[in-house]
């Protein structure tokens, strides 16, 4: 099964630069501007296309540039602004960026899937407020739920942590469900759905950023100790190499996070977005080069759609293990402090 998949890879790899040749040509699909249209961030979100019309719901603008200027994206032009060849909202006179804070395709899509979220656990709490859980067994929302909160908070937060877990297991719990919802959504490939959210580098920044502070903020003496006077030979600390690798290592832990969840929900939109343009890009290959790209995208497509949803809860576990672990690393004394030694030994 492997080799004939790797069999099927190695002759769409080896058709793709005929097809993109033969798209251009004929002036078929852009596929950069295809994908980057879809994974990137806009001031409209494109519903869908019909004819040559497209139907987008355009968004609110609000720059600050010698003044607080808000206007709907469809009167972009109208009110003295434009879009560089980056995609981001500058002054079309000077062409320099003002202050944007601008309600984006991303931000919207935060926006609802935060409500989203909101609105679940809600339902839940209700659920849970007005039955009696020792005697009747959730129902509805309350059973979706219920299996994975215990999961996380006991198999996860609480065996990483250890006694001290209740203290965090409020934040872990709300970063584990919110890279998970928004995870999801992207998936679904109509609206409200679809925004690359968690495949965006300024969203992971600011989840690695509170996993950061949620880390030094509460971190031990001792912790500190280790980091700026480790235990180690005293030339070490003389020099002070192992301060300064210890030091580098504060930053590089929330700066992997930021990239794993950042590049892999990154490379699922994009492996998604191109087995479905391989369909367009081969329409003017003939009918028999067409049905072949189809019938093989199809498959593929299905087959990633099915890995990605897979990959959403892989991805919402991992970063909440690993921001558990970096929580634990910071009290001494952890459980997870101690299978670190012992792996070390």
């Amino acid at each position: 099964m492997r080799g004939k998949m790797k069999l099927i890879f190695a002759a769409m790899l080896a058709l793709l630069p005929l097809s993109l040749g033969a798209a251009e040509e004929g002036g078929g699909l852009d596929m950069k501007s295809y994908i980057f249209g879809h994974v990137g961030d806009s001031y409209e979100w494109h519903i869908t296309k019909v004819g040559d019309k497209d139907i987008s719901i355009p968004l609110p603008c609000i720059v600050i540039d010698d003044g607080l200027h808000v206007f709907s994206s469809a009167k972009m032009k109208e009110n003295g602004y434009a879009l560089n060849e980056d995609g981001k909202l500058v002054n079309a006179a000077t062409m320099e960026r003002p202050l944007d804070l601008s309600v984006t395709r991303n931000v919207l899509a935060l926006m609802i899937n935060a409500v989203l979220l909101v609105t679940i656990i809600l339902l839940c709490a209700r659920w849970y407020r007005k039955h009696d859980v020792l005697k009747e067994k959730p129902t509805g929302v309350a059973a979706l739920m219920e299996p994975v909160i215990v999961f996380v908070e006991s198999d996860l937060i609480k065996d990483v942590i250890g006694p001290g877990y209740r203290k965090y297991a409020p934040y872990l719990m709300t970063v584990f469900f919110f890279i998970l919802v928004n995870n999801l959504m992207g998936i679904i490939p109509f609206f409200p759905g679809g925004a690359n959210t968690t495949g965006n580098i300024a969203v992971t920044l600011v989840l690695a950023l509170f996993t950061f502070v949620m880390v030094n903020l509460f971190g031990t003496r001792k912790y500190f100790k280790e980091i700026f006077w480790p235990d180690v030979p005293v030339f070490l600390k003389a020099i002070p190499l192992m301060p300064v690798i210890e030091i580098i290592g504060v930053f590089t832990k929330p700066f992997s996070l930021m990239i794993r969840l950042f590049a892999n929900t990154l490379g699922g939109h994009i492996m998604i977005l191109s087995m479905v343009g391989l369909i367009f890009i081969s329409a003017s290959m003939g009918a028999l080069v067409n049905g072949a790209f189809t019938f093989v995208a199809l498959l593929l497509g299905v087959f990633l759609d099915c890995l990605e949803i897979l990959v959403a809860f892989i991805q919402a576990y991992v970063f909440t293990l690993l921001s558990a672990v970096f929580i634990s690393l910071a009290h001494p004394g952890s459980e997870a402090v101690e299978v670190v030694q012992d792996r070390k030994q």
